[in-house]
């Protein structure tokens, strides 16, 4: 597809001047569905359909797993058509398809609406209504309450909207079992809790793009200091949390130590970040070395914390 296509919102294999499939427009398209996001999403889906209770044909279960990847990623294909104002604005994000020129707002809602009508289609043939209303669910909560209603309002954005990201384990469940019970709550709760501390210590390091985008993170709104006493807050929620799934029997003892373990090295990594060095207004005097390293390692921490999760039912039957 030549550039003018693009600039059209034309359909069809994007071609260089040559005829050839020119690779950089196929990685504009690919990055419109923020795959990094896309493949911790995808996970906790796939350990959702794990550890759900009965049995579902490996094809279809591949298929949910799919509908969960597209779903996400129209979502995010969505959230850059709508967000291309602040993204132009902000370093972390300038270079995004849309901000930078190389993708039309309109070819990208349009890209993003049909690959989310797909999904959610796809996901009620595949497996069951159940499933496919939660995954719609999800799709609208991310679009609708949290990239259009609540992230240019409030700090607490990341909080309520973070719900948005905690859906996955429970369709995989719904996938599984046609309905959401207290273990399905209980993936979302974990992923629901996880998110703020998350969230906010990258906020930390990168209040300065969001203060020029006029987007309300607590840093932005509450200061350095307070958004670490939160992140702490939300870290000591969310340790006894995570033992939760052995509590309740849906995972045995080898979930629950390593969620205990997993739990303190976590803990550690947020207490660092809230005995950072700091001036007297809050502002880090290490350039925010803890907060990114807390940052990198709750990406870790979930993805073990699911793993584990997935292992034990697999390994032990739990």
């Amino acid at each position: 597809m030549s550039d003018s296509a693009i600039n059209s919102g034309g359909a069809g294999a994007p071609l260089s001047t040559s005829g050839e499939l020119d690779l950089s427009e196929v990685r504009d398209w690919v990055a419109l569905l923020k795959p990094r996001v896309m493949s911790l999403v995808v996970f906790t889906g796939a350990v959702g359909l794990i550890v759900a209770p009965g049995h579902l044909h490996p094809v279809l279960a591949v298929t949910a797993i799919l509908c969960i990847a597209v779903a996400a990623g129209a979502s995010g294909a969505i959230n850059m058509w709508y967000d291309r104002d602040i993204d132009a604005v902000m370093r972390r994000t300038a270079n995004r398809p849309v901000p930078a020129g190389r993708i039309q707002p309109r070819a990208a809602l349009a890209f993003g609406v049909f690959l989310g009508l797909a999904s959610v289609v796809v996901m009620g043939l595949a497996t069951n209504l159940a499933a496919a209303l939660v995954l719609a669910g999800s799709i609208g909560f991310y679009v609708f309450i949290y990239t259009m209603w609540l992230k240019r309002r409030t700090p607490q954005n990341i909080v309520i909207g973070g719900a948005a990201g905690a859906f996955p384990p429970m369709i995989g469940w719904a996938a599984v079992t046609g309905h959401v019970s207290l273990e399905a709550v209980v993936m979302f709760a974990i992923i629901f809790f996880w998110t703020p501390p998350h969230f906010w210590a990258l906020s930390l390091f990168a209040s300065g793009d969001y203060q020029r985008a006029g987007v309300p993170m607590l840093p932005v709104v509450a200061g350095a200091k307070e958004t670490r006493r939160q992140i702490w807050l939300y870290s000591l929620l969310l340790a006894p949390l995570a033992l939760l799934p052995t509590v309740i029997g849906m995972a045995g003892l080898a979930y629950g130590a390593a969620a205990l373990v997993l739990g303190g090295f976590f803990l550690e990594a947020m207490w660092r970040v809230k005995r950072d060095a700091q001036d007297e207004q809050g502002r880090s005097l290490t350039q925010d070395a803890p907060a990114r390293a807390a940052f990198k390692f709750s990406i870790i921490y979930l993805f073990m914390l699911f793993a584990a999760l997935a292992a034990d039912r697999l390994l032990f039957g739990a």
